[in-house]
């Protein structure tokens, strides 16, 4: 009698920080390379922002608050789990880097971006972006997903003249904005659909910036493509314009 096949042995749950966990020595080249990063974006960003003087004091209280608390050492509080189960989003997709304002400059100078315009930034998260976009004289408002994380940035921004306040990105007015900047790099197939999703009620003309993937959607035409430095290192940022009549979707 022929032996039945064995069974195949049973699948450990996958845990989603799993994904996360590195060697020790891997952990200390990924922290040393990480803080020569932040070196050079700091020092790209004080000197872009010497030339703005009113805006160098904010930065320096959004350092100063960073240094103190930082918002990205996350824990999961039961008001956290709340807030994303509520959004549908997962832990992970909040830990992400940031945008240097030197770098946000230069995309935003690419974007046409300038007085009489309005950015928003879709997850800003200590609201650099909102500092290049005063240094080019635009309005500037950013919308973060954590209460915390507006409550410790949102004054200095405010002193700059811009706005940071807490909110879903995925349930974002989009009506009153010229210029919309995302990064999506962390965010789950699910949360950029959604997104999406909110970007097609921008108004036509509108530009998108999206970082390491564009918008697959005949409605938004890519006007150009670039290579930027983030704080976690080099990454691609497509410029977009919303033609909503330019072509069918799906």
């Amino acid at each position: 009698m022929a032996e039945d096949a064995p069974s195949p042995p049973a699948r450990t749950p996958r845990n989603e920080e799993d994904d996360y966990a590195v060697s020790l020595p891997r952990l200390l080249v990924i922290r040393l390379y990480a803080l020569v990063i932040d070196c050079v974006t700091r020092l790209g960003d004080l000197a872009v922002l010497t030339l703005r003087p009113r805006l160098l004091g904010p930065y320096l209280g959004l350092w100063l608050r960073e240094v103190l608390v930082s918002p990205y050492r996350l824990k999961r509080t039961f008001e956290l789990i709340r807030v994303l189960q509520a959004t549908g989003q997962r832990f992970n997709e909040l830990m992400y880097g940031e945008t240097p304002v030197h770098t946000a400059l230069w995309l935003f100078r690419r974007a046409g971006l300038g007085p009489g315009h309005t950015l928003v930034d879709l997850g800003a998260g200590r609201g650099r972006t909102l500092l290049a976009a005063r240094w080019l004289g635009a309005q500037a408002v950013g919308l973060e997903l954590l209460e915390a994380h507006v409550a410790l940035a949102s004054s200095p921004l405010a002193k700059a003249g811009a706005r940071l306040v807490q909110g879903d990105a995925t349930q974002a007015d989009l009506a009153g904005a010229t210029h919309v900047f995302v990064n999506w790099t962390a965010l789950a197939p699910d949360t950029q659909a959604r997104l999406v999703t909110r970007l097609r009620t921008c108004p036509p003309g509108t530009r998108v910036l999206t970082v390491t993937r564009p918008i697959r959607l005949e409605s938004f035409v890519v006007l150009s493509q670039h290579r930027a430095l983030f704080t976690w290192g080099r990454e691609d940022v497509w410029i977009q314009e919303h033609r909503p009549y330019s072509g069918n979707e799906a």
